[in-house]
């Protein structure tokens, strides 16, 4: 039987979110699109960012065209995932998971909301990445998880350097990989990512917890205003081709 997998969400992440899960032999069917995903589907794979109102909306509709065991894994970048289960009326089938370089990780960060604390199947259910030679890394439910959250607070601080004129974008980026081994820069990886994600992440993490290293740097905002959102725009904190190459 073929997995079959409704994405709900648009732009570069859904597009990248679409032809992975294509390249492991899954079926997807697009929210945005409008297809009719009602019978079969193995599991909702919600990538949407920015607007929690639409988000809401998007996984409510979700919701309602699966079958009541269906597991809802939902982009935790910039909202938790028991505020997100309490969207839902079965709030347990609920797991908040980092959907940033899909294709490349190993391990998929997966967080549980405190609505499925006592079900005995939930754990189960995530473990359907595993299908995909996935690594299941289950962890309490906060905004950004680990591997995001981390990436996040390098890259702000890395903006805010950038804006004060200490360093270039590519001395950066070289001080990074020369002392830290990362094989790239921080600012390369807002540009890898997205650096509209970059920010959602931090402005999720800011409003959740309120600290103020979690306050994104205002040209981070700039950039997203003026749609330089990174590779997939051929535009971010470096110029790229048509093909994603650096110009």
């Amino acid at each position: 039987m073929t997995d079959k997998v409704l994405l709900v969400g648009d732009g570069p992440l859904a597009r990248e979110a679409a032809a992975c899960f294509r390249e492991w032999g899954a079926e997807v069917i697009s929210q945005e699109a409008g297809g009719n995903p009602c019978e079969g589907v193995t599991a909702v794979i919600d990538v949407l960012a920015g607007s929690v109102d639409r988000k809401r909306k998007g996984l409510i509709q979700a919701e309602k065209s699966v079958s009541p065991d269906t597991p809802i894994f939902t982009s935790a970048l910039h909202v938790g995932c028991t505020r997100i289960a309490s969207w839902l009326n079965r709030p347990e089938r609920v797991a908040g998971f980092s959907p940033l370089l899909l294709p490349t990780m190993n391990v998929v960060e997966v967080s549980r909301p405190l609505q499925a604390e006592e079900d005995p199947g939930w754990e189960g259910r995530v473990r359907w990445w595993e299908r995909w030679n996935k690594r299941v890394e289950i962890l309490e439910d906060e905004p950004g998880l680990v591997f995001p959250r981390t990436l996040a607070l390098m890259v702000n601080e890395a903006a805010f350097v950038l804006t004060e004129k200490a360093a270039t974008a590519e001395d950066i980026d070289m001080a990074m990989k020369k002392g830290t081994n990362h094989p790239h820069g921080p600012l390369e990886w807002a540009d890898r990512v997205g650096v509209d994600q970059i920010l959602w992440i931090l402005t999720g993490l800011y409003t959740e917890l309120g600290d103020d290293r979690y306050r994104p740097a205002p040209l981070l905002r700039r950039m997203v205003y003026a749609g330089r959102l990174g590779r997939a725009a051929g535009r971010g904190f470096y110029r790229y081709e048509m093909a994603g190459e650096r110009g």
